[in-house]
C-alpha cells in the first residue's frame, strides 16, 4: 500500500508541474492593436509611447493571420 501511494503522490506532483509550466502565457505584453501594413504598426506604436500608453512595443508579423500585431 506504502508503494502504491507513493507512485500515485509522484504522479499527481509530475502532472502538477507539467500544468504550471504549460500554462504560461506566449506573450507577457498585451496586444494593442493588428494592423495590415507595418508602417501602421510601427505609427502607433510610436503614438503609444508618445501619449504615455506604453514604454515599448513590438509589431510581429503573423503569417498565418497575414496581418501585423502591435504588442505594448
Amino acid at each position: 500500500m506504502r508503494k502504491v501511494r507513493a507512485v500515485l503522490v509522484s504522479a499527481v506532483m509530475v502532472l502538477g508541474v507539467s500544468l504550471t509550466i504549460g500554462a504560461t502565457p506566449a506573450h507577457a505584453e498585451r496586444l494593442a492593436g493588428v494592423f495590415r501594413d507595418h508602417s501602421e504598426c510601427e505609427r502607433i506604436g510610436t503614438q503609444g509611447i508618445t501619449q504615455g500608453w506604453w514604454d515599448d512595443y513590438s509589431c510581429e508579423w503573423e503569417g498565418r493571420y497575414r496581418y501585423y500585431f502591435l504588442y505594448a
